[in-house]
């Protein structure tokens, strides 16, 4: 038991009797509210800076899509940080509850991701997920076409290779998430031409995901870069400073994945 453990172990219990006080505010669809502003001027110095390399990647829409049993509550604050910092067209996915299928979900996701592209007029749009959230948008991404909208994926705590504790639910969706699974194995499988550059961010505090390094993106075919953060909790992630920083920087195209694969890099 280290210090920053043990640190990690009370925020991640604050924040999950925070989330479930808020977890009612998330039942209802989360509408896409595109900012007004416009004008580079009109930003902070921070902002204009952090779009400096490319000024209309802030107008890229972001979806946020939450994990199992699950709603867009836990992404009150990514919402206000990522708007904060100039993303213009912020929103959040819910997926039915009665959910038992990763690809059926990642159909329903495609769905909606053309129905933002239409409200807004961009052709692609970044996804950050949480947990099962990132699974369903990888499987929209590289086996049913996705990489044609999705300009970046992000990840949260995705149990890429499946998760251990999945043998203790033996639910129909969560059996898909159990390592081996039909579901892992076909993600598993080549994925040539995916274009969709994917970041995967992973705690090895991470107590749904076991072991945490499951949480990894590691395929020969996809442009993936795996970030390591230190004492985060599983649902402390999406509420972190230095997970909110990351995606931040990330979506603004400030982080490049390139082939070959590189070691994760360790987040303080």
């Amino acid at each position: 038991m280290t210090r920053t453990a043990l640190t990690g172990g009370i925020t991640e219990l604050a924040l999950v009797g925070a989330h479930m006080l808020m977890y009612p505010l998330g039942t209802r669809t989360d509408r896409l509210r595109p900012d007004p502003r416009r004008r580079p001027g009109e930003q902070s110095p921070a902002v204009r800076a952090l779009f400096a390399a490319d000024p209309l990647a802030a107008r890229i829409p972001v979806v946020l899509v939450h994990g199992l049993v699950d709603n867009h509550s836990v992404f009150a604050v990514m919402r206000r940080s990522l708007r904060r910092r100039g993303f213009a067209h912020v929103c959040s996915w819910n997926y039915s509850p009665l959910l038992t299928d990763v690809a059926r979900g990642a159909a329903a996701l495609g769905r909606h991701l053309e129905q933002i592209c239409e409200q807004t007029g961009h052709d692609r749009v970044h996804v950050v997920g949480h947990s099962l959230g990132g699974l369903i948008a990888r499987y929209h991404v590289q086996r049913q076409g996705g990489d044609q909208r999705v300009e970046s994926l992000v990840t949260l705590g995705t149990p890429h290779q499946g998760t251990v504790l999945a043998h203790l639910l033996p639910t129909p969706l969560v059996r898909q998430l159990r390592p081996g699974s039909p579901v892992i194995r076909e993600l598993a499988e080549p994925a040539p031409g995916v274009r969709t550059p994917v970041t995967a961010i992973y705690s090895d505090l991470d107590q749904v995901v076991l072991p945490t390094s499951a949480a990894r993106c590691d395929h020969p075919d996809l442009h993936a870069r795996n970030v390591l953060v230190r004492g985060v909790g599983h649902m402390s992630l999406p509420f972190h400073r230095t997970v909110l920083d990351e995606v931040a920087v990330t979506l603004a195209g400030r982080r490049r994945t390139e082939r070959p694969l590189p070691a994760p890099a360790a987040v303080a």
